[in-house]
């Protein structure tokens, strides 16, 4: 009957591990079920080692331990090691087809759900292992995905798709109104459905002679290359469509005069020799621009190249400044500190 006992807090203690991360991981519907199931276990825990007698009480509180952290790793992993459930439509075009002719367009961007969903951080995190960059260590990462889920739980949704809809249905009525009644648009985004390789199967068994993937993003990095693994993996060629990549924006001078036009826009009645502007980028941590030192390099000569347009439409050099949003040294909250004048906060990273 003793060893019964040890069993039983064993496994409870195991029990508690498993849904201490089950509960900094599930979708919100769960959340209040999880917790309830964790208290219980919890509870159970406690009763079970009060009837230990002190002697033994000193060794069954270390073995519990060891038994919750077998639990709380063993789920660690098992959540890390979840397999994509976004759905790849099976490949119904026949090999070496060379199509009806027409032009698809892929837009490809980072993208996020509308509601919690971490596939795409457990994608990111396996991406960071494989290439060896050091990205929060294994046992705390269910508390960053803790951290995310608690983002969309204080902002409701995401409308980051809604967005992109908006944008790539804009970009087809541009192409209709230029005459262009056979080119086909899909969208596709890295951390939401559909996947860039999922649009681009579509395209496959519409029958399209040519895909050209629109690489919403505005710089070259981890993003716009796993992207193009996804791609790469279906071998479209082989099925008679020829494919290309448009590249990323950072040298668009369209999207460059975007910025100025909207600094405009928000400036009012002050002179412009008056007024601050902060471009502010978003960064990547040192030990990343080992692997992709193009996001950053990017990312900076874009800004600069802002800061150029905007000094010759009437800006004082002095008034401007750059900033990362995080990782990098130069904050955007330093910077606006030393900044006695209005300033306007251009954040350039995804689109």
């Amino acid at each position: 009957m003793k060893y019964l006992r040890w069993g039983v807090t064993l496994l409870i203690a195991l029990l508690a591990g498993v849904y201490t991360i089950r509960y900094m991981t599930v979708h919100p519907r769960e959340m209040a079920l999880t917790l309830f199931i964790l208290c219980v276990i919890l509870f159970l825990i406690l009763v079970l080692l009060a009837r230990f007698g002190r002697k033994k009480l000193v060794l069954a509180i270390p073995l519990a331990l060891v038994a919750f952290a077998i639990g709380y790793l063993g789920t660690t992993y098992w959540f890390l090691s979840r397999e994509d459930p976004r759905p790849l439509p099976a490949i119904t075009r026949a090999l070496n087809d060379p199509g009806k002719g027409h032009t698809a367009i892929v837009y490809f961007t980072h993208g996020e759900p509308e509601t919690y969903d971490p596939i795409g951080w457990l994608n990111q995190f396996r991406e960071f292992d494989e290439q060896n960059i050091a990205f929060v260590p294994f046992p705390f990462r269910p508390f960053f995905v803790h951290a995310l889920r608690d983002k969309y739980l204080e902002v409701g949704t995401s409308h980051h798709r809604q967005m992109h809809i908006r944008m790539m249905n804009s970009l087809e009525k541009e192409f209709r109104a230029k005459g262009d009644t056979s080119t086909q648009f899909y969208l596709s985004f890295l951390d939401d459905a559909p996947r860039p390789d999922a649009a681009v199967i579509q395209a496959l068994n519409d029958s399209a002679s040519q895909i050209i993937v629109a690489e919403v993003f505005l710089t070259i990095s981890n993003h716009t290359a796993e992207g193009k693994d996804l791609i790469k993996e279906v071998q479209p060629e082989k099925y008679g469509a020829k494919i290309k990549f448009t590249g990323p924006l950072w040298d668009s001078n369209s999207l460059r005069s975007m910025f100025v036009h909207r600094a405009n826009a928000n400036i009012g009645d002050t002179p412009k020799s008056k007024v601050g502007v902060l471009l502010v980028g978003h960064g990547q941590p040192d030990e990343w621009d080992k692997e992709f030192p193009t996001e950053t390099e990017q990312e900076t000569a874009f800004r600069q190249s802002i800061l150029d347009l905007l000094v010759k439409d009437g800006y004082k050099r002095e008034n401007l400044s750059l900033a990362w949003m995080e990782f990098k040294r130069i904050s955007a909250k330093v910077t606006w500190a030393h900044h006695p004048r209005g300033v306007i906060s251009s954040a350039a990273r995804y689109l």
